[in-house]
């Protein structure tokens, strides 16, 4: 998998440093050993995280290019796909908020062992204060598109992006999120679809046109049970 994962990497304009590559090393182990204690991840053998979670992180550059942009990553779990990134951009300003603590618990260790700075947030995302903040906002795999794109396009600043990471079943739900967008000022700019291996996967991309709302996102409960 080493020189697969290179080879991957180059194929994104991407090199590796020696701190770099100890720095992915260390997050698999690190990874597993706290796997063993909560539910991080259902893949744990090395080649599939390399490929499926670290290098499948790093492909949201086939979106946007990344420098010392801000980034917030909403529900993030074991760190997918923002502490990937910031490996390979040092320079980004991450912020990372997770509903659940032991997560956050395992990010805080996970962030101190890999000597990066990455702000780590135990929280709801309809609760963070930062409304119309941020250059970037993430999420991968966490909730269909008409609820993630209110969880997320509030906080996208004006010219900013939301890009969600998913699989390839999404086109009923963009159909269903478009209203959505309309009312918190963003435009849907398109699908950039792509494979990982053998998985399709796709990278659904929203332009923040003006600021949202203070109302959006709204409280959890009323976003599942009434989407936009």
């Amino acid at each position: 998998m080493n020189e697969y994962f290179i080879s991957l990497l180059h194929d994104l304009d991407l090199e590796l440093s020696e701190r770099q590559w100890n720095q992915f090393h260390t997050y698999y182990d690190l990874l597993l050993e706290w796997n063993a204690q909560m539910n991080l991840t259902s893949i744990t053998d090395q080649d599939e995280v390399f490929l499926k979670h670290f290098y499948d992180s790093l492909c949201l550059l086939k979106a946007r290019p990344l420098s010392d942009q801000t980034l917030l990553d909403v529900g993030s779990g074991a760190g997918f796909p923002s502490v990937p990134l910031k490996i390979m951009f040092p320079a980004l300003r991450v912020t990372i908020i997770d509903a659940l603590q032991k997560r956050i618990r395992f990010l805080e260790t996970l962030v101190d062992r890999l000597d990066i700075d990455v702000e780590l947030i135990h929280g709801r995302a309809e609760e963070h204060p930062r409304k119309n903040h941020y250059d970037l906002v993430t999420a991968r795999a966490v909730a269909a598109l008409p609820v993630l794109s209110e969880l997320c396009v509030p906080f996208v600043r004006p010219g900013g992006s939301f890009l969600a990471m998913k699989g390839p079943n999404y086109q009923d739900e963009i159909k269903l999120m478009k209203h959505g967008l309309d009312l918190m000022n963003a435009e849907l700019k398109g699908v950039l679809e792509y494979e990982v291996g053998d998985y399709a996967r796709s990278i659904i991309m929203v332009r923040k046109i003006a600021p949202s709302s203070g109302k959006y996102p709204r409280k959890f409960s009323k976003i599942k049970s009434k989407p936009l």
